[in-house]
């Protein structure tokens, strides 16, 4: 059985970091595309970054500069460092796996197999 179990959120002031964990089990992602995506209330969800099965990270623009996807193969953990947080970044975080080689941040929400439960992620003063 596949599972994602996300971990690292919390809330944080404007310009702060956090450092978001995918721990991944019943599934091995080498070569295959894993990501974040986020969701906003009343929003739909986004894709905030993704490697895809060669190791390529890609992001959206209003993350771009600020955040940072990274994977441990060895502790098979997907990760998401967040720096310089904003008010607009508030949302629940939520990790995803899928078997395919390419993918993009743009890729739909629907196109993901696998899904953490997700993790709260607030900014605000």
């Amino acid at each position: 059985r596949v599972q994602l179990v996300e971990s690292g959120g919390g809330s944080v002031q404007p310009g702060g970091s956090l450092r978001l964990s995918c721990a991944v089990s019943g599934y091995t992602y080498n070569s295959h595309c894993v990501a974040w995506f986020r969701q906003a209330p009343g929003k739909e969800r986004e894709g905030v970054a993704v490697l895809d099965g060669h190791g390529e990270s890609s992001y959206a623009d209003s993350v771009k500069g600020r955040f940072t996807i990274s994977q441990d193969n060895a502790k098979n953990s997907l990760y998401l460092q967040m720096n310089s947080l904003k008010p607009e970044d508030t949302a629940i975080y939520y990790c995803a796996a899928d078997d395919r080689l390419f993918c993009g941040p743009g890729d739909i929400a629907l196109s993901w197999t696998y899904w953490g439960q997700g993790t709260q992620v607030t900014v605000s003063s």
